[in-house]
Parts: structure tokens; C-alpha cells; sequence
């Protein structure tokens, strides 16, 4: 059965499979955000964030010992420095934010992170990002003001954590699409645990509780869906084209209002929803532009070599 699974399964377009790995890490980061809050309630933050990495890298091993250690075997071992620092950063920030936060504004606030990165696309990588793309990114950020509403309310330091956290993610992101050209999914995610772990157990000489009871399987579960989020998430980037996948990332916001509800009856408010279509409007804008702008980069040089050729 497993077997005619497979099968079916590889006989699937690239989009389709992209397209169910992003939504099934999208139902896996919505897991994630529910139970940071959780365990945030009883255990410090900084060693939530630990744990998260820790059961990461036991989640991983398994694998390790089935491949062997040529899965850690790379030419780009500064890059996954790079995306781990980022990738833990943006973790403290963003796990602060989703302990206080009202879960679907937190959410909403986290799909800036691919503005963020075409902005640092344009001024660290110096990439061509042409007008539509600016606007575009602008009228994101729009979305981002329509949810914060400044100066008709005070905007939350939660709001701004996760902002800050979205910002490091960016750069998490840009690590990670120059990352897949070379890496597998599953090295770059034991990378991130083997980098990150030790490093987020530095707080711990501060923050040290013992978890008690329950706390144990909220903290197991931060560890089981980040994991599971970012495979299924670096697949669905591995399946298919950014722009083609990118949309269904945003079911995790339906996903965690719908958990958000019945656990602890939050409703997002008209503005949050209206800010978040515009958030998404604008990133799958950007995202179709990139593959656009790709499509003709592959186009060009594909005719320089016949050119050179004949």
C-alpha cells in the first residue's frame, strides 16, 4: 500500500505536491503557534526556545544515523551559520510575540517576512527589483499598518517583536532559497538543529524551571510541528515554483483562527482579516514577479548558449 502510495504520489505534478506540503506545514506552523502558547503559560520563554531546538535535533537523528554522516557533508557551511543565527533570532522574537499576541494577528503579522526579504533582496543581494515590485511591497506594508492601526491604538511591544522576528526570518528565507539549490531539505533543517541547539541552551543558566506535568507535551509538540513545518515547507519550495506554492501558505492563518477559537476564544477583528488579504495580495504578487523575472533570466541564458554554440 505504502509502495502504490508512492507511486501515485511521484506521478503527481510539481505543483500539486508543493502545493499539499505547503499546506500541511502551514496545519503543522498553526500546531506550532498554539502550542508556544501553551507552554509558554508555565515555562519561561527562552527555554520553550530551547526545547524547540532540542527535540528538533532528536527528531533529526534518526535520519542522521540511517544516511550516515555524508548528510552533513557541504561546501556552504557559512551559509547555514548565517541561516541558523537568523533562524534562532527570529525565534526568540517570534515566540515572545505568540505567547502575548492574539494568535491571528501574530500570524498576520509573520506573512510580512517575504516583503522583508524583497526588500533585502534589493539591498543586500542587490538584486533588480523593478517598480511593480516596490509598490507592491509598499501596499504590503499597508496591510501591516491596516492590522496595527498606529495612532488610533498603541501598538502592542508583541506587535513589534513579531515584526522584528518577521525581519530576521527575511534573511532566514533569503539563506534558505540560495541554501535549496545546493542542500536538501532535510540537511538544512538538521543543520539549523545541530547549529542552534547548543546556542539556545546558553539562556538556560538563567531561566532554568523544571517543566512540570503537561508542560512536557506542549514542549514536545513545539519541537514535533516546527520540525514538521519547516520539512514540509523546504518540499514544497523543493516541489515547485515559489510563486506557484507560496499562496497556500497563507491556509496556516485560517488554521490558527479556527484552533485560536475554540481554544481560547479569540476573534480576530475585520481589520486583522482585511490587513492579512492585503498582506497576501501583495506577497503573492512579489512571489509571481520573482518567477516571472527567473523565467526570463533562465530564457536569456539558455539563448547566449545557443548563441554561443552555433
Amino acid at each position: 500500500m505504502i509502495s502504490a502510495f508512492k507511486t501515485k504520489w511521484a506521478a503527481l505534478p510539481g505543483v500539486v505536491q508543493g502545493a499539499v506540503w505547503m499546506l500541511l506545514g502551514g496545519a503543522a506552523f498553526a500546531g506550532l503557534s498554539v502550542t508556544i502558547r501553551l507552554a509558554t503559560q508555565d515555562v519561561p520563554t527562552l527555554e520553550v526556545v530551547f526545547f524547540r531546538n532540542f527535540i528538533n535535533l532528536l527528531i533529526m537523528l534518526p535520519w542522521l544515523m540511517k544516511i550516515g554522516w555524508s548528510a552533513l557533508k557541504t561546501e556552504r557551511f557559512g551559509m547555514h551559520v548565517m541561516r541558523s543565527t537568523n533562524g534562532l533570532i527570529s525565534m526568540f522574537f517570534w515566540f515572545t510575540a505568540v505567547s502575548i499576541l492574539p494568535l491571528a494577528e501574530a500570524t498576520s503579522l509573520g506573512f510580512t517576512a517575504p516583503l522583508f526579504a524583497t526588500l533585502g533582496a534589493a539591498l543586500i543581494l542587490r538584486e533588480d527589483v523593478r517598480a511593480r515590485r516596490w509598490i507592491a511591497m509598499l501596499i504590503g506594508f499597508a496591510g501591516t499598518l491596516i492590522i496595527l492601526r498606529p495612532g488610533l491604538q498603541v501598538v502592542s511591544p508583541g506587535a513589534l517583536a513579531m515584526l522584528a522576528g518577521a525581519v530576521f526570518v527575511a534573511v532566514s528565507m533569503l539563506c534558505v532559497k540560495s541554501l535549496s539549490r545546493t542542500e536538501s531539505p532535510n540537511s538544512m533543517v538538521l543543520y539549523m538543529a545541530i547549529l542552534t541547539t547548543p546556542v539556545s541552551a546558553i539562556p538556560l543558566l538563567w531561566v532554568w524551571e523544571m517543566p512540570q506535568g503537561i508542560s512536557w507535551l506542549w514542549l514536545f509538540g513545539v519541537g514535533l510541528t516546527g520540525t514538521c513545518g519547516h520539512l514540509c515547507f523546504n518540499r514544497a519550495m523543493a516541489a515547485a515554483d515559489a510563486s506557484a506554492v507560496l499562496p497556500y501558505e497563507y491556509g496556516r492563518l485560517v488554521f490558527v483562527a479556527i484552533i485560536a477559537y475554540f481554544l481560547f476564544s479569540e476573534v480576530p477583528d475585520i481589520w486583522t482579516w482585511i490587513g492579512s488579504f492585503v498582506i497576501f495580495a501583495a506577497g503573492v504578487y512579489i512571489a509571481n514577479r520573482e518567477a516571472a523575472a527567473a523565467r526570463e533570466a533562465r530564457r536569456t541564458e539558455r539563448a547566449a548558449s545557443e548563441t554561443v554554440m552555433s
